[in-house]
């Protein structure tokens, strides 16, 4: 397919890396406040919490509206998958996104060591955006003229 045609595509994916970005930093401040607080045993406000799982949901959609972005603009404009890191990269953030709402989803008094594994993958999460941002960077100046 022509380069133009996707250029809308491209468009849609530097909005939506963007809007990730600013995703993952609300939910960083947000669950920072909030594990600052349960360990001050101070009272935990519900609204926070549930706009923290609420900016989760947006991340995890966002990641998703990417990987399919990336998936169809490059077999659209070279035919196949596999010609740069940026798709290891990609589907590795995706899984690391994935693996952290799955997490966040088994938090519990029962397994309190899943907000360990939460916050770990979070933490692994931020280098793997740094990452993905570098690669996709790349990415962008092939299709640029």
């Amino acid at each position: 397919m022509d380069l133009p045609s996707f250029l809308w595509l491209w468009k849609i994916a530097a909005w939506s890396m963007g809007l990730s970005l600013l995703a993952y930093l609300i939910l960083a401040m947000t669950g920072g406040w909030l594990r600052y607080r349960r360990q001050n045993h101070q009272h935990l406000p519900s609204g926070v919490r549930s706009f923290h799982g609420y900016m989760g949901l947006t991340l995890v959609g966002l990641v998703l509206l990417l990987l399919v972005i990336g998936l169809v603009g490059t077999l659209g404009h070279y035919g196949s998958l596999g010609h740069s890191t940026h798709l290891s990269a990609g589907l590795a953030v995706v899984a690391l996104v994935l693996l952290s709402a799955a997490s966040a989803s088994q938090i519990s008094p029962q397994r309190p060591w899943m907000r360990t594994v939460h916050l770990t993958l979070n933490l692994i999460l931020l280098w793997g955006l740094a990452i993905v941002s570098w690669t996709g960077w790349t990415v962008v100046q092939k299709y640029l003229p």
